[in-house]
């Protein structure tokens, strides 16, 4: 990169409430961009494809869905699909069903580590409205290669959490509101970016990372530790292991599948699996209220009152067992979607 050169690639990345901030965003942008937009918004597996077409409507860039291998153009925005990271790979989009990243995918984490190892001082990141963390840890990638990191105004925010978490990663990053936010973007795109930038020294943990999301062929993921946590994935049960990480960035947990979980995300992915195994005893204790019920009524019709007695008593139990488990769900759920009250505290 030379001194001419200003940053042509722009890493946006939101999770709730982000459509309305990415439509504003978008919208406040020149026509003409001298830059590539990527764009990961948390979105859910299967959805349909009505996304572009709901930025376009706001955006003078052309919008579409990236496809894999395809190759940057300036003054485009290229979103990321439904169940597919986002990643960069020299000049081109890349699209992976690699492991859940923080529970997403896409993740923010994914775009933003691949965009700082390729295209490093290039990339301008862009940290909108959201819940938890993800995002933080990618921010930091790019902020130690020489990109430039942009938070959204968190008072602005629907939702604090990722602009607050993307702060504690990066403390000098840039705090503005949507319109300024796209300001900076032109002119980051515009200006020389300084002289040619050297570069950290090799980041091989980063590359580990990037690489195993990448679509191709992959083995056992090795995690960066070797000691394992005593905890399970909450995606696939397996063995944790804890990553490394800056002295800014959430702690980061990795299986030997390739998912990974900063603390807060993982708190999310075990509310979800405590509530599914609470739904499934709650099913089995509702089969077996019914059961009992069945068997005492057969029991009377026998004349067997003692049997029905205690049928009818086991089925009684059951109902009340069901009702705590209800509870339990119930208090479960609220747990999972609730966002800490410290989100913007030091990250553990």
């Amino acid at each position: 990169m030379t001194s001419t050169d200003g940053r042509d690639v722009v890493a946006v990345v939101a999770s709730a409430g982000g459509i309305g901030a990415l439509r504003e965003l978008l919208g406040r942008l020149p026509p003409g961009l001298p830059a590539t937009v990527l764009v990961v918004l948390h979105v859910a597996p299967y959805g349909g494809g009505a996304l572009p077409r709901v930025l376009q409507r706001a955006s003078p860039l052309p919008v579409a869905y990236a496809e894999d291998g395809q190759g940057l153009a300036r003054g485009r925005v290229l979103v990321a699909p439904p169940n597919r990271h986002l990643l960069l790979a020299g000049d081109r989009a890349r699209l992976s069903t690699g492991p859940r990243q923080n529970g997403h995918r896409p993740a923010a984490d994914s775009l933003l580590f691949s965009a700082a190892l390729a295209a490093g001082r290039r990339v301008t990141a862009v940290v909108l409205t959201g819940a938890l963390d993800d995002g933080a840890a990618g921010a930091a990638a790019v902020r130690r290669h020489g990109g430039v990191v942009l938070v959204q105004d968190p008072g602005e925010a629907d939702f604090a959490g990722m602009p607050q978490a993307a702060l504690q990663a990066v403390p000098d990053a840039a705090v503005l509101t949507l319109a300024g936010l796209a300001e900076r973007v032109a002119r980051e795109a515009r200006e020389p970016a300084g002289e040619e930038f050297a570069g950290p020294p090799p980041d091989p943990e980063l590359e580990r990372r990037v690489s195993w999301l990448m679509p191709e062929d992959r083995g056992i993921f090795l995690p960066g530790r070797t000691d394992p946590e005593g905890l399970s994935c909450p995606e696939c049960g397996g063995p944790i292991y804890r990553g490394r990480r800056g002295r800014h960035e959430p702690a980061r947990y990795e299986c030997v599948i390739g998912h990974a979980w900063t603390g807060r995300t993982m708190l999310g992915g075990q509310a979800h699996q405590v509530e599914w195994a609470l739904e499934q005893a709650a099913r089995q204790l509702m089969e077996r209220e019914r059961l009992n019920r069945r068997l005492a009524e057969e029991a009377a019709g026998r004349g067997h009152h003692i049997s029905a007695m205690r049928f009818a008593e086991a089925g009684a139990e059951s109902e009340r067992a069901l009702a705590t488990i209800r509870r339990l769900i119930a208090e479960v759920g609220d747990e999972g979607a609730r966002e800490p009250a410290d989100a913007g505290s030091e990250p553990g």
